[in-house]
């Protein structure tokens, strides 16, 4: 990629980051907005990106990799309830703070979290800890039924819980599907929950 053509897209997606950051509604982001924001015009965007889905996809992909380095940066110790705990709680941080992103997906008809990388990824992490925890019987559908503890429907749908709320939530389910001690206040000490994606911090 020329070097300008990689300016741009850095552009547009920081752009495109910015303006679905502060609207309350995926209808209030229209390409034109994206392409004035980003300073370039609007034929960029689709070289650069093939249509609206197109870009949303580059977008969603690029905080997904915001969510691994935070998954990675500093794995949690302890039981595998601990450590299936903390993935679920960053994948609902994730998915709230990409909230509107993620509603212009699902109206875009590609809402579904079986067909992206991330899920498959979230997936094996869960089926390895279900394993560890209580061997391979139904590790797999396990797995997917603690992914679907945090769906983005369910999310939207809970929007209004305090942070607290779905800490104490996420730990019960854990613990009663990995076993062993998932209480927040346990799972604090393997992992605190202030720390936000993207280095932005939450003391609640």
């Amino acid at each position: 990629m020329r070097a300008d053509a990689a300016r741009n897209r850095t552009a547009v997606l920081a752009a495109a980051d910015r303006l679905f950051d502060a609207a309350t509604d995926p209808d209030q982001v229209s390409m034109d907005d994206i392409a004035a924001a980003a300073g370039v015009g609007k034929g960029t965007l689709f070289r650069r990106f093939g249509d609206r889905m197109g870009l949303l996809r580059a977008l969603y992909a690029q905080r997904g990799d915001q969510l691994r380095a935070a998954l990675t940066a500093a794995p949690p110790a302890g039981p595998p309830a601990e450590r299936a705990l903390h993935l679920l709680r960053e994948v609902v941080r994730f998915k709230r703070d990409s909230r509107v992103l993620t509603l212009a997906l699902e109206n875009a008809g590609d809402g579904s979290p079986y067909r992206t990388g991330s899920y498959e990824e979230w997936h094996a992490l869960l089926v390895a800890l279900v394993t560890e925890a209580r061997g391979p019987a139904s590790a797999d559908y396990l797995a997917h039924a603690l992914l679907a503890a945090v769906r983005s429907d369910l999310v939207e749908h809970l929007r209004d819980w305090p942070d607290a709320r779905w800490e104490a939530g996420l730990a019960t389910l854990t613990r009663a599907v990995l076993g062993g001690d998932a209480s927040p206040a346990a799972a604090g000490r393997a992992a605190p929950y202030a720390t936000r994606i993207g280095g932005e911090v939450d003391e609640a």
